[in-house]
């Protein structure tokens, strides 16, 4: 037999009256070589100069990739994902196989 636990709880709100707030942590130094860059960086990514990750190269095989892929969603094409089938591989004729048998099941 279990024993069962009559439990209350009370909701206690407390005000706070005191509105200073204290910063933590270290204090910064706004001359530092630190801080220093990373006013510049965050000027730089205000500006919009901020060049991030490994530059493209406008002829090179991928971006002329991505341009006909661009091109044919624009065109509205329908887009393949993934490696296309080979209808001849030993898999491919398993799984007709397969098929074959569960629609004989599904018919009877």
């Amino acid at each position: 037999m279990k024993k069962s636990k009559n439990t209350t709880t009370e909701v206690v709100t407390v005000e706070v009256v005191n509105n200073e707030t204290k910063k933590l942590g270290r204090p910064v130094n706004a001359a530092s070589a630190r801080q220093k860059r990373l006013a510049e960086l965050e000027a730089k990514r205000a500006a919009g100069e901020c060049k991030r990750g490994r530059p493209t190269v406008a002829g090179s095989a991928r971006q002329e990739r991505l341009a006909k892929r661009a091109e044919k969603v624009a065109n509205g094409n329908e887009l393949k994902r993934g490696r296309p089938v080979n209808p001849n591989s030993a898999r491919q004729a398993r799984l007709n196989a397969a098929a074959a048998e569960t629609e004989k099941i599904i018919i009877k």
